[in-house]
């Protein structure tokens, strides 16, 4: 099945420099992001083609940036820290793009401008089922039909009241009574999916 994820970095810049020795600290909890692309995308021995995941770089004045890592067509990133981090590193000394113009910068990875009211717009027009995963959300195994499907997280924070509002659509469930970190959540979805 497959299964998308978005994750919103609240602190994380869309530019500027990524400090690879702080990524949990002066970096905006770019640590966050980056264990949840590992999580969403790598296996023991490979990548989960069937898996695709956009991190929301929201911190400070903007403009902002979101990075789309596709495991079906990614390439040449290997599943550490610092080797994602310096992929979106690398992204961050770029010009953004307009907001839904997807602009390739390696293969699997691509970046455009906009927040997370965009990415649940090209999610509706592409027909995936999007849920909010959260602690007092519906149970799981009895809401999920049809692929694809696409679930959203925060990082190490809630979501903003302007988020909760562009989420009200959205089906909430729940994986656990607990306020789980953003990576274990992904590594739940999985295990429950490929049941």
């Amino acid at each position: 099945m497959q299964r998308r994820f978005a994750i919103i970095g609240h602190d994380a810049l869309g530019s500027g420099d990524l400090r690879l020795n702080d990524l949990a600290g002066g970096s905006g909890r770019m640590d966050v992001l980056v264990r949840a692309v590992n999580t969403a995308l790598f296996l023991s021995h490979g990548i989960r083609r069937d898996s695709h995941i956009t991190l929301h770089l929201t911190g400070g004045q903007g403009p902002f940036r979101r990075v789309w890592f596709d495991g079906s067509t990614l390439r040449g990133v290997r599943p550490d820290e610092r080797s994602i981090a310096g992929h979106i590193r690398s992204i961050m000394k770029r010009q953004i793009p307009p907001i839904g113009t997807w602009e390739e910068v390696s293969s699997g990875i691509s970046h455009s401008g906009g927040d997370l009211s965009d990415t649940l717009g090209e999610w509706s027009r592409e027909g995936v089922n999007t849920y909010v995963l959260d602690s007092l959300g519906s149970s799981f195994e009895e809401a999920l039909q049809d692929a694809p499907v696409g679930f959203i997280l925060s990082d190490h924070l809630p979501f903003s009241d302007k988020e909760n509002d562009s989420l009200q659509a959205c089906q909430r469930l729940s994986i656990g009574t607990e306020w789980l970190q953003g990576h274990a959540c992904i590594a739940i979805v999985h295990h429950l999916l490929d049941g």
